[in-house]
């Protein structure tokens, strides 16, 4: 029967009826709804007129709430079809600017790893017996590593350690990826006694990048020569007094590296398996990790020259101090919402004051005109509330 019911549709009943028959169903179902409406309006003809006059008003104010409800709406899907247009529009301009870019950045490779000369440049330099050591050297030396340095963010991931081995480092590009939505860094690292790879990749897929919401990072693994990790230390201990062991015991631990931001926090498939303060942790981890890449993707890479000669640390060092003076005048105002208050109450506890210097003077006038002092609910009447609790 069910099955029969299932394979029911409005075509089977079209061709089962013939014109007058439909005709039929059609005026039926008109009187249906009249019969409804008329149920409706005998409702309001049987209230009191008073009674009616405030449903109408409140109808009216239905639809008025209905008729603005519908104009916001019309209003925000036209807005998001606007922000929608403008996101396009903006992807499509920067991917033709980056197109541009790419001569500037290939003539600035080319420089500071010394394949080319940079124009203007002179050999009366190498004349000067000074700077004989200084034209021996080709390019910019230690270009990217001095660069990240002057950097707040990234200086403090960057160790002594980390050090030699991002003097190789070459170039550092980024280009948007589409599906899934993100973007990718890659680090150019000359041969090194560090590491076997020439290029490390750093890939952040975003689930809305507008916002941006990112969803996980992926990092090269990076492949160390034997004794070279510097994400990892090797610690040495001494065996215990008498122990029949006299070799030390050794055993490697992970430590603070620049290169620790190849490997960035894994996000569990099911969020059930981590606790709160873990998946807090966690949050925290994933948001320094996005703030390292976009600091390199929108600071370093396009103005690479200004933070190697320092320039661009005053800039922005303001853009920091712009921050923090909005965050000043926020507490200001919170400390003069705070003094308000506290000159309320200072008011209050003055009139509460004067009330109970009247109170006194009346209770004592009244004991001397009865000859005795008031008793209990006149001594309770005046003790301050935590008292009652005694």
């Amino acid at each position: 029967m069910s099955s029969d019911k299932d394979n029911f549709n409005m075509a089977d009943l079209n061709a089962s009826l013939n014109e007058e028959d439909r005709a039929g169903l059609v005026s039926v179902l008109k009187n249906k709804l009249q019969n409804l409406a008329g149920q409706h309006s005998d409702v309001l003809e049987n209230l009191a007129p008073k009674v009616r006059k405030r449903v109408e008003v409140l109808r009216e104010i239905q639809a008025c709430a209905i008729a603005i409800n519908n104009s916001v709406m019309n209003l925000q899907s036209q807005h998001d079809e606007l922000e929608a247009k403008f996101f396009e529009e903006r992807a499509a301009l920067e991917a033709k600017y980056q197109k541009l870019y790419q001569p500037l950045y290939t003539k600035r490779f080319d420089i500071v790893n010394g394949a080319v000369e940079a124009e203007g440049a002179t050999n009366e330099a190498a004349m000067d017996q000074e700077e004989d050591k200084a034209a021996e050297e080709k390019g910019v030396p230690d270009f990217w590593l001095t660069a990240m340095k002057n950097n707040e963010v990234l200086a403090e991931e960057i160790t002594e350690r980390d050090e030699g081995a991002l003097k190789y480092l070459k170039d550092i590009k980024w280009y948007r990826i589409e599906e899934p939505k993100g973007f990718k860094l890659e680090f150019y690292f000359d041969t090194n006694p560090f590491f076997k790879n020439s290029v490390l990749t750093k890939t952040y897929h975003m689930i809305d990048e507008d916002e941006p919401i990112l969803e996980k990072a992926i990092g090269t693994e990076i492949e160390w020569h034997p004794g070279k990790c510097l994400t990892q230390k090797l610690l040495k201990k001494k065996p215990k007094k008498g122990s029949k062991n006299a070799k030390p015991i050794t055993k490697t631990e992970d430590c603070e590296s620049f290169f620790n931001f190849f490997n960035p926090p894994q996000v569990p498939e099911d969020d059930e398996d981590i606790d709160e303060d873990t998946a807090e942790e966690l949050q925290n981890q994933m948001e320094q990790d996005y703030d390292i890449g976009s600091t390199i993707r929108d600071k370093i890479i396009p103005h690479a020259v200004s933070w190697f000669t320092g320039e661009a640390i005053q800039g922005d060092e303001l853009e920091i101090e712009d921050d923090d003076e909005e965050d000043e005048d926020i507490d200001e105002d919170e400390e003069d919402e705070g003094e308000d208050e506290d000159e309320e109450e200072e008011d209050d506890d003055d009139e509460d004051d004067e009330d109970e210097v009247k109170t006194k003077k009346k209770s004592s006038a009244g004991n001397k005109k009865g000859g005795r002092l008031q008793s209990g609910d006149g001594q309770q009447g005046e003790r301050p509330p935590e008292c009652k609790q005694q």
